[in-house]
């Protein structure tokens, strides 16, 4: 199973959600190779209810999975902000994520933002897993928290952004952090839009659908991470037609069906 661990399904998260862009992305995926996403949108982004609340109406539940209508295999979560600095990922039933979700609704603004220990007291009480997102990128603290703190982490972010910009760098210190902490280290693309997706991808052996199965797979190092040699492209390419389709929106123009009318 070939599945990327942090993923978005809007643009920006200060734009409308758009169901033809949304299922845009999830057909990409496919596309790209993909068995399986984490949708991680970020916590404070527009409609994070209405996201999941059309993915719950046109999916199957299969364990801890949502499958959807062309076979993609999506597993809920969110991005979240923390006051020292960084992001947080959480993977779980999307129940609980919703949950989750409206529980941090007084700090989905920045200097409301939860420091990580209230954050994770919060997130330890549903059956989630919690990693560390893109912990070395610019602007983010995790790696400079307490070891005890982090030792409550389930895994680390190998991020493709951050692999496409500096990967020996990215390599070197995720990976020293995972080994000194003693957890898993698995991808994600970090793709707002479709062209991101493949950049990275983690794989296991088979079909894996609950979070426990998924979690042990990890824990047992029982998988792969593939890194595209077009992943510095891709990111690029990612991060120009990302700024482009916002523009349009700014100007007033419709950036979906843009979008659209030239697949």
């Amino acid at each position: 199973m070939k599945i990327d661990f942090h993923t978005h399904g809007k643009l920006a998260k200060k734009l409308p959600f758009s169901i033809p862009y949304t299922n845009w992305l999830f057909d990409e995926a496919k596309r790209a190779g993909l068995d399986a996403l984490c949708l991680t949108e970020h916590f404070n982004t527009l409609q994070f209810d209405e996201v999941y609340g059309y993915i719950l109406s046109i999916s199957r539940r299969e364990g801890d999975s949502l499958v959807l209508p062309n076979g993609l295999r999506l597993f809920a979560g969110m991005e979240t902000d923390i006051a020292e600095g960084g992001h947080i990922l959480s993977i779980g039933p999307v129940e609980e994520i919703l949950a989750l979700n409206r529980s941090l609704t007084p700090n989905k603004e920045p200097g409301h933002f939860l420091p990580f220990r209230d954050l994770m007291a919060c997130l330890r009480e549903a059956p989630v897993l919690v990693g560390g997102a893109h912990p070395f990128r610019a602007g983010g603290h995790i790696p400079d928290l307490p070891a005890e703190d982090l030792m409550h982490l389930d895994f680390l972010d190998l991020n493709g952004k951050d692999l496409a910009l500096d990967r020996e760098r990215t390599e070197q210190k995720t990976y020293a952090l995972g080994a000194q902490l003693r957890k898993p280290v698995v991808s994600g693309s970090d793709t707002h839009q479709a062209v991101q997706y493949g950049c990275v991808v983690t794989e296991f052996p088979g079909e894996i659908v609950t979070l426990s199965d998924l979690y042990a797979q990890m824990l047992a190092g029982n998988y792969h991470i593939s890194l595209s040699e077009e992943a510095p492209f891709r990111v690029r390419t990612a991060t120009v037609l990302k700024r482009a389709l916002k523009e349009i929106h700014a100007l007033g123009g419709d950036y979906v069906q843009v979008l659209l009318s030239v697949q």
